[in-house]
């Protein structure tokens, strides 16, 4: 057994030696995150109070080692990924909803809690928790506020951001700090909107006051079956063009439908060009009024087929497809690779056949997957990362899929983050103006470059040797050596 560091040593002393981690097969499991890049860490910790975290943040700033935040690990921009090595703090066993008050409709949860438990801890008083990325039975709310998680409800509800009153975070300097409140909407600068978002570079959250919303008294979703993208598109436009604002507004084409369709069996048709998942809410008389505009918007955009959910069972047999989607794609190919876009609306046509064209030209698959009602497009380009070259190609595809997005007055994202995937991209849409004053903020709040470091902001450095180390191997080992 290798000799423990004085690192490593000094953070088992002030944790628990069983809540620190630093053995090669242990640190491997922390290298990446639910995209294609790879950072090692030199140690992981898996404190269980914001006491611990604080702990740990002072050991690696006296010994002036970088620390990352992590949560599920669900993240799609490299978010989590550490890449400087140093020291991972991982926030899954602080998992405790601490106070769910009903009466003043608010949660205070710790960040390791899953997502999706907040709402079934309220569901009894008739309460749920809004924002609900696709991955919300598995994602933590901690990683949530770090990126400003949207999902396929935000349409109407707002992205975490706008749920969020309050949250306790820990400094770079190791204290622990109450941003907002109970109440929110304080006096003096809004340092909890700075937080949300903020990807782990300014604090690290330890506790978070979340708004829970009444369960609305009627839900209807709809399926509307295509033939084409195009009309699909134009139809998503024409619903919120024609005054329907509904709760999800989502879109599949037809390589997601032949993935998901032998996985969950939600019946979409192998000839349909595309579907769009609408959902809409409200009291029983609105909700019927606006399925009911909904349904002859879609008729009028050339769908060939509406069927309505009413009951829960029928609701959940329809969003079967659309949430078991990203899993699915792994039945057409061994790795793929999500993008995250925005565009305005009217723009979907005319992007979609640019990203299917720029997917062609480059010989890859795309399964197009995404919000439609926000432009928020999540092309999912598959490939092999077995073959030798084939990420890179992937990674420059990708690339040119956020310029068009861009180009047609959109930005290169919309929940996802920046984070390490699309740092060299910020300066498509900042100036070095800009870029200069948000990176006062990390000096602001003594962040520098020791909390998440790599990340949002443009570098020429990567997540560098672990990444080129494991891409020589899988290269050495071909295309055949697939387990």
């Amino acid at each position: 057994m290798a000799p423990r560091s004085p690192l490593v040593r000094e953070l088992q002393a002030a944790i628990g030696r069983r809540w620190v981690l630093s053995a090669p097969e242990d640190l491997l499991v922390y290298e990446y995150d639910a995209t294609i890049e790879r950072g090692l860490p030199e140690a992981v910790v898996l404190p269980d109070t914001a006491e611990g975290v604080a702990s740990a943040v002072r050991i690696a700033r006296r010994r002036a080692v970088p620390v990352t935040a992590r949560g599920s690990g669900t993240g799609l921009s490299g978010g989590a990924i550490p890449c400087e090595g140093g020291v991972v703090i991982v926030t899954t066993r602080m998992n405790r909803i601490l106070e769910l008050d009903a009466e003043n409709r608010l949660a205070i949860v710790e960040p390791g809690v899953i997502n999706f438990d907040i709402s079934r801890a309220a569901a009894p008083h008739g309460l749920y928790y809004a924002p609900d990325p696709s991955s919300q039975k598995a994602c933590s709310i901690g990683g949530n506020v770090a990126e400003n998680a949207g999902g396929p409800h935000c349409l109407r509800y707002g992205t975490t951001t706008n749920h969020v009153l309050g949250l306790e975070i820990v400094t770079a300097d190791g204290d622990i700090v109450w941003l907002g409140g109970k109440t929110g909407g304080g006096p003096g600068y809004d340092l909890t909107g700075v937080v949300v978002g903020s990807e782990g570079t300014l604090a690290i959250v330890t506790k978070v006051i979340v708004r829970l919303l009444d369960m609305p008294e009627s839900t209807i979703t709809l399926l509307a079956i295509f033939d084409a993208v195009t009309h699909a598109s134009r139809a998503a436009s024409a619903i919120i063009g024609g005054g329907v604002l509904p709760a999800a507004l989502e879109m599949m084409d037809k390589n997601t439908m032949q993935a998901v369709e032998p996985f969950v069996h939600a019946g979409y048709p192998p000839d349909a060009g595309a579907v769009l998942l609408i959902e809409v809410e409200g009291l029983a008389e609105e909700a019927r009024e606006q399925a009911d505009t909904v349904r002859a918007v879609c008729e009028e955009m050339n769908a060939r087929e509406i069927r309505v959910g009413l009951s829960p069972e029928d609701r959940e047999r329809l969003w079967a497809g659309r949430k078991g989607a990203l899993g699915a794609l792994g039945r057409l190919a061994p790795s793929y690779y999500i993008l995250d876009g925005v565009i305005p609306r009217t723009k979907l046509p005319a992007v979609l056949d640019g990203v299917y064209e720029a997917c062609e030209r480059h010989g890859f698959p795309v399964a197009n997957v995404f919000h439609a009602g926000d432009g928020n497009l999540h092309p999912n380009i598959m490939f092999d990362e077995r073959v030798p070259g084939a990420t890179q190609r992937v990674l420059d595809l990708g690339e040119e899929i956020m310029r068009l997005c861009v180009d047609a007055g959109g930005s290169i994202t919309g929940e996802h983050g920046v984070g390490y995937e699309k740092r060299n991209y910020m300066s498509w849409i900042f100036s070095a103006d800009d870029l200069e004053v948000m990176a006062r903020l990390k000096t602001a709040f003594g962040a520098t470059d020791s909390f998440n470091p790599g990340k949002i902001f443009p570098t020429s450095k990567g997540c560098g040797e672990v990444s080129s180390r494991m891409r020589a191997a899988i290269a050495k080992v071909g295309p055949d050596g697939y387990v």
